[in-house]
């Protein structure tokens, strides 16, 4: 998909002149692909230059000359994507015990210890495709799958409520899995094993560049110096490990191969994922020899219950056995006495053809990573800011970058901790691939976007079927909350009573057309926004007492803490409600297509945003003392999405949802945020012009990364918690590239202490 910026909207930026004047300005692409910016003189400059000046000619001449100057001057100073990304390169001196440092391609990483591999910590190999069932409950057969009903309220048939032991095994089943272990091999010189530890090694380093891809490490042991060299490839899920050392040319160093049982017993497992001792659970079985596929040495098959996950090993010349029929565990000995052993690992669902080399990853490896930071969106806080915040701003965004493109560019959408470890048995929720992904869109990574934003065509017969035939709506598809790549839906009260999921599927759509204008996007993604919006009209229900539309009951707001019986007509939903309509309704138009009545008249006709005190409320009914009440001000402060996260629609107030956003900035239990709570309260702030209150809430204490750049879970969930960072670059894209109505630039920046300059970043709406 083309790259392109939206006819009209423009990037904001902000760039110094060969004088040392700092400019305002706008950005476009030249048909060169140049960078080129308009500039805005500061306010009150020009009358200041005007006694200089005997004539107007004199005048004219001076200001045309300064323009070409400055012109020529400002489309030369592209930004230095090279040496602010290297800047931020990873470096750690002992493993982390949470969280590893990564490579991977998006639908597959590879999580490492300080050994560059998984020699004293068993971080996760996972993948979007390596998904397993547990065995059914005793008794159970599919056919019980399949009749597993839950309980009706209103007429609605829901998925939840219904026997166990069969509803826990559709929220566990499928789980996602850990595909294994690779990590280095001692040896004693007697053809025995070492045992070693972290604290034997001696000088440790490991260092990631981000600008290509690959983990080096190096320390020494028993005095001689090892070097290993991790990178992945980005066309297959392989991983090259080159091993230097001495001690590979005399038999001392090798490698490891091991296998974890899986299963959905826990909901989280973090940091480390599988089982190691449960060997008797699952089996695996060798192959050496011709026939594995061209370049693949052996091949080991791991079969858990009835899936079966493989492993292809090839490279230099080496030997390998099992350690014993009781583990899962294989070595790999070097055969040629040179310093080096090089080796490529794959893993997939079947049979390969051919194994990439060591050599063919590193390139793969090195052209796509700079690629990536050459071609798609940068933002540069750093250079030239004084403001003491500016670079952890830029560690943040550079790291995070990486790392979402590492865990979260997947066919599927992402699950919360990425590739790193599991959360919620490894599946992935439906209202927070907004926050995950969305940013792709402003950062013009459309082919990332486009793997993962199929899933609503994908799941669109599904979605029809369970809004049509499971809950007899009379038209329409409701987007799952919470599930994996069937599309089915968990089982769970909130996962199929949460209704702010519904709209995404039309920003989504939104954004690619503003980056296509093309009547093929259209029809692209009409089916799904017809049967979508069709959905939204349908479960709006008429108040015969008021004559209004209203949502719900019963179901859940955004924050989850509310009785859904008692939820009439939220604040956030309410508007995100109007929001999805309105766009659809476009969206008909630009088909030529007859926009349903059903659609006016119910976003037209919908409840009023409910008030208490002058200010919006939770949802209509609600306490009037709720301000005060921890029960409702816990979680989530959707209220401060009215005006920031969402544009103003035709329903809210902008005086009012300010308001409301500064009584959440002193009422809400900030110390219970998480997550892509901060962007959003920063995108409100930046969204109603303040800057610096904008600034702390994207650099808040409780909004934490690493060292290496993983977003921390705090008290709520585990680490980490990718929402919060793929939040953190959608909102960074909006208050450096502006959004739909803002003419400044960076608009939700500070005009003081920040120098902040945009290259490909395209206008949030």
């Amino acid at each position: 998909m083309p790259r392109s910026h939206v006819d009209g909207t423009r990037t904001a930026n902000e760039v110094t002149s060969s004088s040392g004047r700092t400019v305002s300005s706008l950005q476009t692409d030249d048909p060169q692909g140049r960078l080129q910016v308009h500039e805005r003189w500061p306010h009150n400059s020009l009358p200041q230059l005007l006694p200089q000046f005997s004539s107007t000619m004199h005048l004219f001449t001076f200001l045309l000359t300064t323009f070409s100057l400055l012109r020529v001057a400002v489309v030369a100073e592209r930004i230095d994507r090279h040496a602010i990304v290297s800047s931020y390169n990873p470096v750690r001196t002992a493993s982390s015990e949470t969280t590893p440092m990564q490579v991977g391609n998006g639908h597959f990483a590879f999580g490492a210890d300080v050994t560059g591999l998984q020699t004293f910590l068993p971080f996760a190999i996972m993948s979007d495709w390596g998904w397993k069932n547990d065995s059914l409950p005793a008794g159970m057969t599919e056919a019980d799958v399949d009749a597993y009903r839950g309980a009706v309220w209103d007429g609605v048939q829901y998925n939840f409520g219904g026997p166990q032991p069969m509803q826990q095994w559709l929220v566990s089943n499928p789980n996602r899995v850990n595909l294994g272990r690779v990590g280095l091999l001692f040896l004693d010189g007697r053809n025995g094993t070492a045992n070693v530890t972290e604290d034997d090694l001696v000088g440790t380093r490991q260092e990631l560049d981000l600008w290509t891809g690959t983990m080096t490490s190096t320390f020494q042991w028993q005095g001689e110096h090892v070097e290993v060299q991790t990178v992945a490839a980005q066309s297959s899920d392989t991983i090259g490990v080159t091993v230097t050392s001495s001690l590979v040319a005399t038999g001392r160093l090798g490698l490891f191969l091991d296998f974890p049982w899986n299963d959905g017993k826990s909901e989280f497992e973090a940091p480390f994922v599988g089982l190691w001792n449960a060997t008797s659970n699952h089996t695996t079985a060798l192959s050496t020899g011709a026939g594995l596929g061209d370049n693949v040495r052996a091949a080991v098959a791991h079969t858990l219950g009835t899936t079966t996950f493989f492993t292809f090993v090839g490279g230099d010349n080496f030997s390998v056995a099992r350690v014993s029929t009781d583990e899962h565990r294989y070595t790999i000995k070097p055969k040629s006495a040179t310093r080096t052993l090089s080796v490529s690992i794959a893993y997939a669902p079947g049979q390969i053809k051919s194994l990439p080399s060591v050599e063919a990853v590193e390139e793969e490896s090195q052209q796509t990573w700079k690629d990536y930071w050459s071609e798609n969106g940068f933002v540069d806080v750093v250079t030239g800011s004084s403001d003491s915040r500016a670079d952890e701003l830029q560690r943040r965004i550079i790291l995070s970058q990486y790392l979402l493109r590492v865990n979260e560019a997947g066919d599927t959408p992402p699950q919360e901790s990425g590739l790193v470890n599991n959360g919620w048995y490894g599946k992935f929720h439906m209202e927070m691939f907004f926050w995950h992904s969305a940013h792709w869109a402003l950062w013009n990574n459309w082919d990332l976007l486009n793997r993962a934003s199929s899933v609503y065509s994908r799941f669109l017969p599904q979605s029809i079927e369970r809004a049509q035939v499971q809950e007899h709506y009379s038209a329409g598809a409701r987007w799952s909350k919470m599930t994996d790549p069937s599309g089915r839906s968990a089982p769970g009260e909130i996962n199929e009573l949460l209704i702010w999921q519904q709209p995404h599927s039309l920003v989504f759509a939104e954004y690619e057309y503003r980056a296509t204008r093309s009547r093929a996007t259209l029809e692209k993604w009409r089916d799904v926004v017809r049967a979508g919006a069709d959905w939204m009209a349908v479960f709006a229900k008429r108040n015969a007492s008021t004559g209004f539309f209203d949502l719900g009951p019963p179901m859940y707001v955004v924050s989850e803490d509310t009785s859904p019986n008692a939820t009439r007509n939220p604040a956030f939903e309410l508007s995100y409600w109007r929001f999805g309509l309105d766009h659809a309704s476009t969206w008909m138009t630009r088909l030529g297509e007859e926009v349903p009545e059903a659609w006016t008249e119910v976003k037209e006709n919908l409840a009023p945003l409910p008030m208490e005190g002058g200010l919006y409320a939770v949802y209509e009914g609600i306490p009037s003392d709720f301000w005060g009440t921890p029960t409702f001000t816990n979680d989530h402060p959707a209220l401060v999405g009215l005006h920031g996260w969402l544009p103003q629609t035709a329903n809210v107030s902008l005086d009012i949802a300010k308001a409301t956003a500064e009584k959440v900035w002193t009422s809400w239990n900030i110390s219970n945020c998480w997550g892509w709570d901060f962007p959003m309260l920063a995108m409100s702030a930046g969204r109603n012009g303040e800057t610096e209150k904008a600034m702390e809430w994207l650099l808040h204490p409780l909004f934490e990364f690493d060292d290496v750049g993983m977003p921390i879970g705090g008290v709520r969930v585990p680490t980490p918690y990718f929402p919060g960072s793929g939040a953190l670059l959608y909102a960074v894209a909006m208050l450096a590239g502006g959004w739909d109505g803002s003419s400044s630039a960076a608009p939700g920046f500070p005009q003081t202490g920040w120098r902040v300059r945009t290259e490909g970043i395209s206008r949030a709406m």
